[in-house]
This record gives structure tokens, C-alpha cells and sequence, in this order.
């Protein structure tokens, strides 16, 4: 009946109870026999009565290792592990045993084994003894022992193929209840098919090769475009023991189906080159191009033979998407493009040709909004998980499932596929996954005897290199054959499916909490918006766009990454750093401001510079000038707006010539504003004045008196030169008439009649000339 019992970790205060009141009985025996003295032997309380008295935990044992994991008949099982005491008496007189517990009849009862903490005598079945034990005279407080168990197969007594329940236990005593009682227990599964399947189970195992964003938006200065980095975090995942090199490293002797993100290998790629690392305010040169190399050239190998499914570009998180970023315009617009870059890097990387028609939501959760999703990204394969397609069915069925519109979800097993999530670190709890898992997988088959079945197993996206080395020890086994055959995701898919299935996606209201809570905020997508229409807007200039739009493209898609959930913050400034380098180049290309400007005249031309400071040329680019006061100041024949094309060469400027016409005095503000071919504004726009002076008609006619002025001073002085000379031909003439004189005294000539007018003196103000008495008339004269 003791044997029978099963506490289970429940409350032993009832037993020590009974346990004290008999010992009082026994020592009140004397005073019932008149106080007779008789001999009293200690109180003996049978051994299955203490272990049902004691809560199993004052001592914690790990069963580190066993080998082999499934044995077969003949094997000898050997187990190894420690035992800690965490009491806080020393434990004398300890000894461990092995205990082979009941066959487990399905999955159920598997997870039912696995939650149970206490010892059972009923479960847990009783010690081998005899020589499969290990005896440990003392363990003092907080102190560990190790041990090590060798025990053949055939002691155990196995029957039927199947998979049992295998503990160790350690009994021992302390100073204040020196008896011999159950003291801690671990257990675990130990799968028996020593012969192999007539029906095997197709396991197929996704082999995930993802990796955070580690690559930026910007580019070097030069014109190779070196690629900066924001951290060389990635070289530590890809050297030796690194995990990306560890998942290269199992994944190659394992038959799985990887699951690459493209941009991890465009990244690596990438490395392989002259690459930048940011370093706070500034960039310092990689060095790690061997390891990216060695990395490549290893995966390369690795995946030859294999299948290879592509994820979209950037492993965008759909769910995300369906949830949040469908509430901003243009964000799913992002997802097709995704999926056929993804398709050509992996065929350029790799020189293989992978599958890019899955999509597979964080940990499966699926609801109609995310499969709408996952289908406008080219998919027509989900990959979901048993927790979120919840089946009502005594047994596993197939993965493969039709949900309506050509879209098949492919059903990954939970149990399995949640087996090594955890610390994988410590021995025990690494073999522990192993072994649940191998019992899992073992179940399955022995559900439906006859009938194979196909399961899917999708582990995390990121399993640590513990993690990978557990899942890998697990397949190494699976290897075998014995009741399962490795198979890959497109055989899964194509399997048949099973009429009891169910094929109804969950609605939203059942989306787990846990994860809506981790999805990417709204705000990153509205960055995203941003970002795109900046780099849009950008890109229609540049006459060698394909150097701006491929980084930043990608950068874009990087964005919406998975690998961003539950880091919010992280995620808001990766996009913010994009955005502000994108503005910096668009703000290579630019106007100069001007100072205010003074036009005098009717006309003038008014230049406007453009400057490009880019290592390429920019085109189709129009500067608009616009007067604000069209009556005072017109541009280029009469208009009040002026556009003019723009194209410059790298590294230069470019001086953009407006004409301008005034026709009233006072200031004139002007705008400049550069716009793309389809008229969208680019950069900010610039603003000075011009000053007309305008030449009115009142201007005009004090201009022509003084012209008029002028020229009459010019004719005054040459008439005045005029006289001068006529004066100078007179006085002549008069010297020759007094030689005249004296020669008509000599010769007499007929008398002249003189004048009764005096001559008076000239005035040079009104002279307009010397009298002349050449009968011709006045003012006229003949030089000679």
C-alpha cells in the first residue's frame, strides 16, 4: 500500500505528524504497565512511509548525461550528473539510484512527466539497487558530488518498444530525522525501439541562418561606396564558435532545410571587402574580410544538395504589418520587392536556387489579416505552428494543410519545435531537451502504427550555440532511422493532408498577447513612409541613382525586420539614422543664398548658383524664380514666375541666369526654389530682394537738357574759335591797306568815303562775329 502511494511534492506534514504520535505511544508504554521497566526498541517506520513523508528536495540531482540516448539491446546505459545539497544540514549515508518508471502511452502523458517535480513511488517505479547504485558517505551544506552510473540495458527490465520514464534519485539522512529518506530526483525519457519501423515518421527540421541588422545606410565618401557597419558584432558570430559559424558548421552534417534571410548574406558579403565600422563620431576601417570569407565559402559548401527557402528580403515581420503597419499608407508596398531580391542574392551568393514562396510569422501565430499579408509578398506557403492551429485529434497529424485561396499552411509541431528554447547551457538541462524530444518523436510514430506521418520542426529564429549543439545531438540520433526519416520542407508540403486537420486560420481575438505586445510600433512604419518618399523624391535627380537607391532601399527593408521585436527603441533609431543620412546627401545638392541686389536700369540679368556636392552628376532638376511684385519687377520677357533647367556635374556648381525687367522703383522680394521634373519641391527654398531704381520720364528729360547743354557749350566755343581767327585775317587785312596808303601817296588813288559809325568794342558774351565790309554780307568768310 506504501508502495502504491504517489505524493507527487505534496505537503509531508500529515506523516511526520503520525510519525511523532506513534513514537509517543511507544515511549507511553511503561507508564500503562504501572511503570514497569521494560526494554523499548527505537521506533522502525517503514522505508516507503519516510519517502512518502519526505518532499524529495533537499537535495538537487542533475542527470547530466546519458548515453546512449535511445539504446538498443545489448547497450549499456551509463548516466552522469552531480547532486547538490541546498539544505542546510549536512546529508550523510546518500546513495543514488536508477529507476525505471511505467511506459508512457502517448504525448500527453509525456508532458504530464515532465512537469512532475516530486518522487513517486508508484511513477518513478523502484530502485535497481544492487550493484547500480552509487553510494555517497556525506554531503555538506551547499556542497556538490558527482556520479556516474553504468547500467546494461537488459537490467532494466524494458518491454514493449515504446518510450519510458528513467529517474535518478538520491535518499540519505540528516541530524535531525536520521532515517533514510527520499532526498531529490530527476528524471527523464528514454525512448526503446530496438528494432526499426515498418512506418517511419518524415521529420523535417528548418535550419535558420538570421541575424540582426548590422549594416547601415551610409556609405564611404569614395567612389567604391565602402559599406559602413554599426558595430563588428557580426565577425564574433562568424568566427570559429561564433553561433552563426556553429549553425554552418552542425547544419552541414544534419539533413535540414535552411532558412536563410538574404540580407545576412548580402551583409557578410559585403564584409568580404573594404568595410567601415562606426566608432561614435566617426568610421575606422573592418578587419575582419577573412572571417566573412571563410564563413561564405563554408556555407556555400554546407548548402549544396540541400533545400534553400528565402525569406523576404530583411525577414520583415509580418505580423507587425498585418497588425500596425497596414494603418500606413505604402508600407506593404514593400514586401513583394522583398521577395525578389531576396530570390537573386541567394542565387548570386550561394549559386543556388531557393524556394521564396513561404512566409513564416514570429513563433507561427497566424490569424487571417497576417495570412493576407504573407500571400501580397508572393507567398502561398505559411509556416504556422500546432498552438496557434490548434487540432482536436488523438494523434499528430501531417503539417500540410489547405486554408483556402490556393494557400497551404504548413503546421510545425509545437512541442518539438519549442523543445531547446532556454538556457541549453547546463549539461542536465540540454540532455533533458534531447531526451523529451526523442520521446516526442518516438510517440508519434507509435500513435498511428502503419501510418506515416509528416512533422515539421521550426525551432527559433536565433538559436544560441547552445541551443544549435542540443538540436543537433537530437537529429544526430534521429539519424539512426529507427522510427523516423529526415525529410525537407518542400516534401512536407507536398505531403498529403489529413481530412481531420483542421484548416481554419484562428481569428485575430486569439493572436497571442505576448506577442502583440512585441510587435513593432506604428511609428516605425510612419518613419518608413518618410524615408521612402525622401529617397523617391532623391532619386529622380541623381544620373546614377542605383548607388543611392540600393543602400538605402535595403536599409529600408532592414527596418520592418523581425529581429527588432520587442526593442522598440533600438528600431526607432536605426530608422532615424537612416533618414538623416539620406537628408544629408540630398542636402549635398543645394542653393546658394544670395545678399540683397541693386538694379538700376530698365533691364539686368540676376543670377541664381546651384551647387552639387555629390560624387555624381544631378539632372532633371528645374529652378523656379518667382517675383512677388510682378508690376515692379518682371523675369525672362514679362513673366512673374521663371523656370530654368538644371544639371551639374559632381563636385561643381552652376550659375543660373534669369532676366528681369523693372518698371517702378522699390524693393522686390524674390524666391528660388529648386523642383524635380514631376514638380515636387526639393530642399528648402531661398529668398532675397532686389532694389529697382527705375529711370522715369523726368529723369529722362533733365538727362537730354544737360546732353542739350552740352552741345551748345561745344558749338559756342567753336564759334568763338571762328571770330578768333576771322579777327586774326583782319588785322592782316589792315596791314596791308596802310602799305596801301603810302603807296598811293606815291601813286594817289580815287578817295574812299569813311563810315559815320564808330567802332566800338566786341563782346565776346553776344560776338557772334567781326564786321565785315565785303559787300558778300556779314558773317561770311572765305578762307583761303
Amino acid at each position: 500500500m506504501a508502495e502504491a502511494a504517489d505524493f507527487q511534492g505534496t505537503d509531508p506534514f500529515p506523516a511526520r505528524r503520525w510519525l511523532r504520535r506513534a513514537v509517543a505511544a511507544a515511549a507511553a508504554v511503561p507508564l500503562l504497565a504501572g511503570f514497569v521497566q521494560l526494554p523499548v526498541a527505537a521506533a522502525v517506520v517503514p522505508a516507503a512511509t519516510v519517502a512518502a513523508a519526505k518532499d524529495s528536495r533537499t537535495v538537487a540531482v542533475s542527470l547530466d548525461t546519458l548515453t546512449p540516448s535511445a539504446p538498443v539491446k545489448g547497450d549499456t546505459l551509463t548516466l552522469s550528473g552531480t547532486v547538490t545539497n541546498t539544505g542546510k544540514e549536512t546529508v550523510t549515508q546518500a546513495q543514488v539510484d536508477v529507476r525505471l518508471g511505467a511506459r508512457l502511452s502517448s504525448r500527453g502523458a509525456i508532458e504530464d512527466a515532465a512537469r512532475r517535480t516530486g518522487l513517486s513511488q508508484g511513477r518513478d517505479g523502484k530502485p535497481l539497487g544492487g550493484a547500480y547504485l552509487v553510494r555517497i558517505p556525506e554531503i555538506p551544506s551547499g556542497t556538490s558530488r558527482e556520479f556516474t552510473l553504468a547500467v546494461p540495458v537488459d537490467k532494466l527490465g524494458l518491454d514493449d518498444a515504446g518510450v519510458y520514464q528513467l529517474a535518478v534519485s538520491l535518499s540519505g539522512r540528516t541530524p535531525s530525522e536520521p532515517y533514510d529518506q527520499p532526498m531529490g530526483v530527476d528524471r527523464t525519457f528514454l525512448p526503446w525501439q530496438p528494432a526499426a519501423t515498418k512506418s517511419k515518421t518524415q521529420v523535417t527540421v528548418l535550419w535558420p541562418l538570421i541575424s540582426s541588422s548590422h549594416l547601415s545606410a551610409e556609405t564611404g565618401s569614395d567612389d567604391q561606396q565602402t559599406p559602413v557597419f554599426e558595430s563588428d558584432d557580426l565577425a564574433a558570430e562568424l568566427a570559429p564558435g561564433g553561433r552563426l559559424e556553429r549553425m554552418v558548421t552542425l547544419g552541414a552534417e544534419l539533413p535540414v532545410t535552411w532558412v536563410v534571410d538574404p540580407d545576412l548574406l548580402a551583409t557578410v558579403e559585403a564584409m568580404t571587402r573594404d568595410y567601415q565600422v562606426r566608432s561614435e563620431d566617426t568610421a575606422v576601417a573592418g578587419r575582419n574580410q577573412a572571417v566573412a570569407k571563410q564563413w561564405l565559402n563554408s556555407l556555400d559548401k554546407a548548402v549544396q544538395g540541400d533545400k534553400v527557402v528565402a525569406l523576404p528580403y530583411g525577414d520583415p515581420d509580418l505580423a507587425s504589418l498585418a497588425h500596425r503597419g497596414k494603418r500606413v499608407s505604402g508600407s506593404l508596398s514593400h514586401l513583394r520587392p522583398a521577395t525578389e531580391l531576396a530570390e537573386s542574392t541567394v542565387e548570386t551568393i550561394l549559386h543556388v536556387k531557393p524556394s521564396v514562396e513561404y512566409a513564416w510569422p514570429v513563433s507561427g501565430a497566424v490569424d487571417p489579416s497576417i495570412v493576407d499579408v504573407a500571400t501580397s509578398a508572393g507567398a502561398d506557403k505559411v509556416i504556422t505552428r500546432s498552438d496557434s492551429m490548434r487540432e482536436h485529434l488523438s494523434y499528430t497529424p501531417n503539417a500540410a494543410r489547405p486554408i483556402g485561396g490556393g494557400t497551404t499552411a504548413v503546421v510545425s509541431d509545437m512541442v518539438l519545435s519549442t523543445a531547446f528554447e532556454g538556457d541549453m547551457s547546463r549539461a542536465g538541462d540540454s540532455t533533458a531537451a534531447v531526451q523529451r524530444f526523442l520521446a516526442h518523436t518516438l510517440a508519434v510514430t507509435h500513435e498511428r502504427p502503419g501510418t506515416a506521418r509528416s512533422i515539421v520542426v521550426a525551432p527559433q529564429r536565433m538559436p544560441t550555440v547552445s541551443q544549435a549543439e542540443s538540436m543537433a545531438s537530437a537529429l544526430r540520433v534521429l539519424g539512426s532511422e529507427r522510427w523516423s526519416q529526415a525529410s525537407d520542407l518542400v516534401t512536407a508540403t507536398a505531403a498529403k493532408p489529413d481530412s481531420k486537420a483542421t484548416t481554419i486560420v484562428p481569428p485575430a481575438g486569439k493572436y497571442p498577447r505576448a506577442l502583440s505586445r512585441r510587435e513593432l510600433p506604428e511609428a516605425v512604419f510612419q518613419q518608413v513612409r518618410r524615408t521612402q518618399g525622401d529617397l523617391e523624391n532623391f532619386q529622380v535627380i541623381l544620373t546614377a541613382a542605383d548607388r543611392v537607391v540600393t543602400p538605402f532601399g535595403n536599409a529600408i527593408k532592414r527596418e520592418m525586420s523581425t529581429s527588432w521585436r520587442g526593442r522598440p527603441q533600438e528600431a526607432a533609431e536605426y530608422g532615424k539614422g537612416v533618414q538623416a543620412h539620406l537628408e544629408s546627401l540630398a542636402d549635398e545638392v543645394k542653393l546658394i543664398d544670395k545678399s540683397d541686389l541693386t538694379l538700376s536700369g530698365r533691364s539686368a540679368t540676376i543670377p541664381v548658383t546651384v551647387q552639387n556636392k555629390l560624387v555624381q552628376g544631378v539632372e532633371h532638376l528645374v529652378l523656379r524664380l518667382e517675383s512677388s511684385k510682378p508690376t515692379r519687377l518682371k523675369l525672362n520677357g514679362g513673366e512673374a514666375v521663371a523656370e530654368l533647367p538644371v544639371r551639374i556635374e559632381g563636385g561643381h556648381s552652376q550659375s543660373v541666369k534669369f532676366t528681369a525687367s523693372a518698371n517702378a522703383n522699390g524693393p522686390v522680394p524674390l524666391e528660388a526654389q529648386l523642383y524635380t521634373e514631376d514638380g515636387r519641391p526639393y530642399g528648402p527654398s531661398m529668398k532675397f530682394t532686389v532694389k529697382v531704381s527705375e529711370i522715369t520720364s523726368t529723369v529722362m528729360l533733365v538727362i537730354a537738357g544737360g546732353v542739350l547743354l552740352l552741345v551748345l557749350a561745344g558749338v559756342r566755343m567753336y564759334s568763338q574759335r571762328k571770330r578768333a581767327a576771322a579777327r586774326a585775317d583782319d588785322a592782316d587785312a589792315a596791314g596791308t591797306a596802310e602799305e596801301g596808303e603810302e603807296a598811293a601817296e606815291a601813286d594817289p588813288a580815287p578817295p574812299v568815303a569813311e563810315s559815320d559809325d564808330p567802332v566800338q568794342p566786341s563782346d565776346p558774351a553776344t560776338d557772334t562775329g567781326p564786321q565785315s565790309t565785303d559787300p558778300s554780307g556779314p558773317g561770311e568768310k572765305v578762307e583761303h
